[in-house]
């Protein structure tokens, strides 16, 4: 019998002391905010509210999301709004690439909602975006966030035939949660997907939510699962639920907790392992391109 969690009526309100944000400073932080002001750019670091901005972008990386604003699917834990998307915008990855030059990135993070309208997934743009910035800034090295395209590869393989120097698809949760988190989205075909990235002899990495009502358990077994899989690279951070229409946190995972799974990842043989509450798909990427 799978051991399901139940969910309770209310989630916990207050949340822990070790969940306080910093402040972003530094002088590298304030020309990049500086910048952004002044050109208006966008970046899913600000939209998203992303609690590790200021570090980030004070070690010269930043995460623009591409393909619009409205996902086509309706996943419970995410604050991206769904609908009906608008058309394909075809100077974004001019846009995109001139943001990244205007901002000096060092390192760009990709990544995307998900486009099952249209019948590439989107993908044309991703390869079209990942060129442009290769275009006007050389130096620039290249993370893609991507979707599961529907486990159509001929999709995949046109990002992957673009040579980002890391791939990164998340699992987002355990395999028992995935019906009620990811709801269009499937667990198997997610590892499926990592593990053709894997394949394909690139720098594979995936990300999991912890908060959800997942058990120990089950966690260590998705790691087994990413591990099959072929990636190379986890993160691991708290849930926080962005409205009170979306899937409540069940947990506040300790800080202790989170130094136990980076410890029995890279036990388990991850090469490298970003856990703690904070850490967001985009923590530290600069640095998974070069310590192994």
């Amino acid at each position: 019998m799978i051991d399901l969690p139940v969910v309770p009526a209310v989630q916990p309100q207050r949340k822990p002391d070790w969940l306080r944000v910093k402040l972003p400073v530094g002088k590298e932080y304030a020309h990049v905010r500086g910048l952004v002001d002044t050109h208006k750019l966008h970046t899913i670091c600000e939209s998203g509210n992303c609690p590790n901005m200021g570090e980030c972008w004070g070690a010269g990386t930043a995460t623009f999301m591409i393909l619009g604003k409205i996902c086509t699917r309706s996943c419970s834990f995410c604050a991206v709004a769904t609908g009906r998307p608008l058309a394909v915008d075809l100077d974004e990855p001019e846009r995109v690439a001139n943001s990244v030059k205007l901002m000096q990135v060092k390192h760009c993070v990709i990544t995307s909602v998900d486009r099952d309208d249209l019948k590439d997934g989107g993908s044309i743009i991703w390869a079209e975006t990942i060129n442009a910035i290769r275009r006007e800034s050389p130096e620039t090295t290249l993370e893609t966030l991507i979707p599961d395209f529907r486990g159509i590869w001929t999709n995949l393989d046109r990002v992957l035939a673009v040579q980002p120097e890391v791939v990164s698809h998340n699992l987002e949760t355990v395999r028992e949660l995935t019906k009620e988190v990811r709801i269009q989205a499937k667990y198997d075909r997610s590892l499926e997907c990592l593990s053709r990235i894997s394949a394909a002899g690139v720098r594979t990495k995936s990300g999991i939510m912890l908060g959800l009502g997942e058990k120990e358990h089950q966690v260590l077994q998705a790691m087994d699962d990413l591990l099959q899989a072929g990636v190379h690279i986890l993160t691991l951070g708290q849930y926080l639920q962005p409205s009170k229409n979306h899937h409540p946190v069940l947990d506040w995972i300790h800080p202790d907790q989170f130094q136990f799974y980076k410890t029995i990842g890279l036990e388990k043989g991850f090469k490298y392992v970003e856990s703690g509450p904070l850490v967001r798909s985009s923590y530290h990427a600069e640095k998974h391109l070069f310590d192994f």
